[in-house]
């Protein structure tokens, strides 16, 4: 099987995700500014603004970003795929490697658009990137190879965790971790609430909330123990902690999870049909 070389990764986009990869491969040492070319439709502000901040270089063609690049990156908005591939289409080959991080796109439809056996790995990080904390998961296309799959992993663990799932998991993926600093987000401005209405200040809440969960979060990655037996170890019968549980027992905390995961799973799935309609050549 042969190894896939890298010569330049191409990014056809260039938003905050972008600009996350970017950080993360140059500062894990991934690849060298020089190696990373940008193409970006419209905001030539914002190409020269990459460009000076991180020593890229940058386009304003498709057929110069395919010529010195092997690898490229999807990061536009999905909305904008069909025009997106129609303009690469003509200067794609199977050497290429494309990697996809457009949210609701499948693989199947990519490689309907294009027209090659161009290998494909779709790719669903979440916002967390931006720091270099992003839990991704990757899954191949149908021309993709184990070395294409280790080569998008290995890229994607300089902003982050990745884990390699098939690509029907996706949608389900997107509901858990994709949209899940959402949840996590919403959990802390409640808790915030709660405390201010409990006597205590902001500033003191947000600083005892952000430990605790970056401990919780710690200890299950440390310990290997399941969340259940980490629960239960705190929770002693008729104590603080069971007052608290039994509360959110009581308001249906496990439904309302299951349920939000779900119905954002599956939100997924209808956004990518919808966009894949819509982009339809």
């Amino acid at each position: 099987m042969e190894k896939v070389e890298m010569k330049n990764i191409g990014f056809l986009g260039a938003g905050s995700m972008t600009e996350a990869m970017i950080e993360g491969m140059i500062s894990r040492q991934f690849v060298t500014p020089d190696r990373i070319v940008i193409m970006n439709r419209t905001n030539a502000h914002r190409l020269a603004e990459l460009e000076e901040k991180y020593g890229v270089r940058t386009l304003q063609n498709a057929e110069m970003l395919l010529r010195h690049s092997n690898v490229l990156v999807l990061a536009m908005k999905p909305i904008d795929a069909a025009q997106a591939l129609e303009s690469i289409q003509p200067f794609l080959t199977d050497q290429h490697v494309i990697i996809s991080v457009l949210a609701g796109i499948t693989t199947s439809y990519i490689e309907g658009s294009i027209q090659t056996k161009t290998p494909i790995v779709r790719v669903m990080p979440n916002t967390s990137a931006a720091i270099g904390y992003s839990a991704t998961a990757i899954a191949r296309g149908e021309y993709a190879t184990d070395e294409h799959l280790s080569f998008t992993q290995k890229l994607f663990e300089t902003i982050g965790t990745v884990v390699q799932v098939r690509e029907e998991k996706l949608n389900a993926i997107t509901g858990l971790s994709g949209s899940g600093p959402a949840y996590f987000y919403y959990m802390v401005e409640c808790m915030e609430k709660a405390a201010i209405l409990n006597g205590i200040d902001q500033k003191t809440a947000r600083q005892l909330i952000i430990q605790t969960i970056t401990g919780a979060a710690k200890m299950l990655n440390e310990t290997n123990f399941e969340a259940s037996h980490l629960r239960e170890r705190v929770t002693s019968p008729g104590g603080t902690t069971q007052a608290g549980l039994t509360i959110l027992e009581k308001y249906k905390y496990e439904e309302a999870i299951t349920a939000c995961i779900t119905e954002a799973g599956k939100r997924s799935e209808e956004l990518g049909k919808h966009l894949e309609r819509q982009n339809h050549f």
